[in-house]
């Protein structure tokens, strides 16, 4: 049986909270695993870092003229062959400011577990398939509720999506760093 996930999250404090699922079982809305992977994530500590594509290149230095065909076909379906991307930050907070971020988020919403999965892995990448469903998530938290941090990201955040809805070949990446 599946375990639900959501949390419930006050100033970075992880609270239990029960609730009875379709089938009449009481679940915790907790799981231990993910309450011990915020209050462990070494991401927490560092630099995360909002990397947004500003240009792509083909390496066509070494590709003789009767692949270069192909390669372009490639291209063309999909394959990347070749091709180096470019990433520019465009975005910076600390772990602890992101946290307190993403918190202003529905905790059982699609939006906040996509946010989430930079505590568990450190990077996520957000495609135009995203875009609409974060988009909608940001824009709905109150700025009175918002730290002038939070309200900085949610701007910046929500222009580099804006960004990519314009031009559906961009994404965004988000990392920690030093």
């Amino acid at each position: 049986m599946p375990v639900d996930q959501s949390m419930s999250v006050n100033n970075s404090s992880v609270n239990k909270s029960s609730r009875v699922d379709k089938s009449g079982f009481t679940k915790q809305s907790q799981s231990a695993e993910q309450s011990g992977s915020v209050a462990q994530s070494r991401h927490l500590d560092s630099q995360v870092y909002f990397y947004s594509l500003s240009r792509k290149f083909v390496d066509e230095s070494e590709v003789p003229e009767e692949a270069r065909q192909i390669m372009y076909y490639s291209l063309a379906i999909g394959h990347h062959l070749g091709v180096v991307d470019c990433l520019d930050a465009v975005l910076q907070c600390s772990g602890k400011d992101y946290l307190d971020w993403i918190c202003g988020l529905s905790l059982d919403s699609e939006a906040y577990r996509k946010m989430y999965g930079f505590l568990v892995y450190g990077e996520i990448t957000i495609y135009a398939e995203h875009i609409n469903m974060l988009a909608c998530a940001f824009d709905a938290i109150s700025a009175e509720s918002q730290s002038e941090t939070s309200q900085r990201l949610t701007k910046g955040f929500i222009e580099a999506l804006t960004a990519i809805y314009h031009e559906p070949s961009m994404y965004m990446m988000i990392r920690s760093g030093k």
